[in-house]
């Protein structure tokens, strides 16, 4: 959706496709291919999670119980996805609006959703699924935060992908939304001009960098990838080891990293 040429470091689904056809010279547009063939391949994953729900060799009951969990995070990804989508057509980025859709897009469906799974799958008690709930949301947004820094100052000989890359995809985060609030008119029209500019070259890329950073906008996404942290942490505490040890570990693993 966000028409990226790479994934990782290879070419994304549709791009892969794409050249498939072009390489075989096959009738019709290669772009058009490459978009189904993208598509059906997102399809596909999404049968073979229910086959392999289904087909985890859990007992009946437990599977029953953690069917709504299951069901309620790719819901809830869907949606968050949409807003995603929304909120790139939208004039104005909004910080709220920016974090709505972390917190659907992302922080349900990366930490929060999988962990409540696990617990259900395994007879949890209530307390402790509501203790996953609070570490699983404020980890899930710090790990979000985090990708958006590195969506704009990455290195993409570590992340995979072309520097920049997210302010040539026009993409709203907390991290624009932020700059946009706190930079000269100036800026903001200089913003405006460049981002979403899928021909923005490196030297366009190093000034949006600048505003970004200049604005102030940079050091308050770390603040709040910090206290979120925190956040995720303190909730640990009536997490015995060693499972608390390895949910630590997770939280360093999720916001301190460059890829």
């Amino acid at each position: 959706m966000d028409d990226s040429d790479t994934r990782r470091g290879s070419p994304a689904a549709h791009r892969r496709f794409a050249a498939l056809h072009r390489g075989n010279r096959w009738l019709g547009s290669p772009e058009d291919f490459g978009v189904a063939g993208a598509i059906l391949a997102g399809d596909l994953c999404l049968s073979w999670c229910d086959e392999l729900y289904a087909g985890a060799g859990l007992p009946a009951d437990r599977l029953l119980a953690g069917r709504a969990v299951f069901d309620r995070m790719r819901t809830e990804l869907m949606c968050g996805q949409y807003l995603d989508m929304l909120e790139q057509v939208i004039a104005v980025p909004s910080v709220e609006r920016a974090r709505h859709v972390i917190l659907f897009k992302s922080a349900k469906y990366t930490v929060q959703h999988p962990l409540l799974l696990g617990g259900t799958l395994a007879g949890a008690s209530p307390e402790l699924l509501a203790t996953y709930a609070e570490y699983g949301r404020a980890l899930g947004e710090a790990f979000q935060l985090r990708d958006d820094v590195l969506g704009v100052f990455g290195d993409p000989g570590t992340t995979g992908k072309p520097a920049g890359d997210d302010l040539r995809e026009g993409k709203r985060t907390v991290l624009l939304a932020l700059t946009l609030d706190r930079c000269s008119p100036a800026e903001a029209a200089l913003v405006g001009r460049s981002l979403g500019d899928t021909h923005l070259d490196a030297a366009g890329v190093d000034r949006l960098r600048e505003v970004i950073t200049d604005s102030g906008a940079l050091d308050a996404v770390e603040e709040m990838i910090d206290e979120l942290s925190r956040r995720a942490l303190s909730a640990l505490g009536p997490v015995d080891d060693p499972a608390r040890s390895v949910l630590e570990q997770l939280v360093a693993a999720a916001t301190a990293r460059d890829l």
